[in-house]
């Protein structure tokens, strides 16, 4: 079984790894696919399933895929669907193409009862004021980035996931960099439409 209570997480990451190589640890310690959550000091982490991937697009509350959470299937392209262990609709989540060559798609998650949440790049997102500090400090770690790597043979830099900041009206709900780091921040937000966002993430690295 699951050692965190699902409907409680604040912060997790979809994967693997139960214990990374710390100075403590020189070996990475691996587990079954699960949303798993980020616990102890720097050096003596763990991180603990809550959530595990099961077969068929569902996530399970034990690794044997007994006890299920919740299942994930994509009911028309881009748009996924996320129902509990009865098939009762939890909420869709939707990826919007944005039209122009040189934007990102947004996401959007539909909870029934909440307000509409829509995912953005986090220097893209907020009110005009807040685009504008974004903005300027989004420059100046472009400008400290490129000095960093002026000198780096052949110029390869590994690709960073971007930040969506996920809003509804000026409440921000979430944050999320890929499956990599999910972060809520709305104790409204059904802890199962973040956990199915992660698990979709990853199917769209894999494409």
């Amino acid at each position: 079984m699951a050692e965190i209570e699902w409907n409680q997480v604040r912060e997790f990451t979809l994967g693997t790894v139960a214990r990374p190589a710390t100075r403590k640890r020189n070996r990475i310690e691996w587990g079954p696919q699960a949303s798993r959550v980020p616990q102890g000091p720097k050096n003596d982490r763990v991180f603990t399933p809550c959530a595990y991937v099961a077969s068929g697009g569902r996530l399970s509350l034990d690794s044997e895929e007994k006890q299920l959470l919740c299942s994930v299937a994509e009911t028309a392209e881009n748009r996924f669907e996320v129902r509990d262990e009865q098939a009762g609709l939890i909420g869709t989540i939707t990826r919007v193409p944005s039209g122009r060559p040189l934007l990102r798609p947004t996401w959007r998650i539909d909870q029934p009862g909440r307000p509409e949440i829509v995912g953005r790049t986090e220097w893209l997102s907020g009110q005009p004021k807040e685009l504008a500090a974004k903005a300027a400090g989004r420059l100046f770690i472009g400008v400290l980035d490129a000095i960093s790597s002026a000198g780096d043979e052949g110029g390869d830099q590994a690709t960073k996931q971007r930040v969506l900041e996920w809003r509804a009206g000026d409440e921000i709900v979430m944050l999320s960099e890929g499956s990599k780091s999910v972060s809520v921040k709305a104790d409204w937000l059904d802890r199962r439409l973040p956990f199915a966002y992660a698990l979709i993430a990853e199917w769209s690295q894999r494409t």
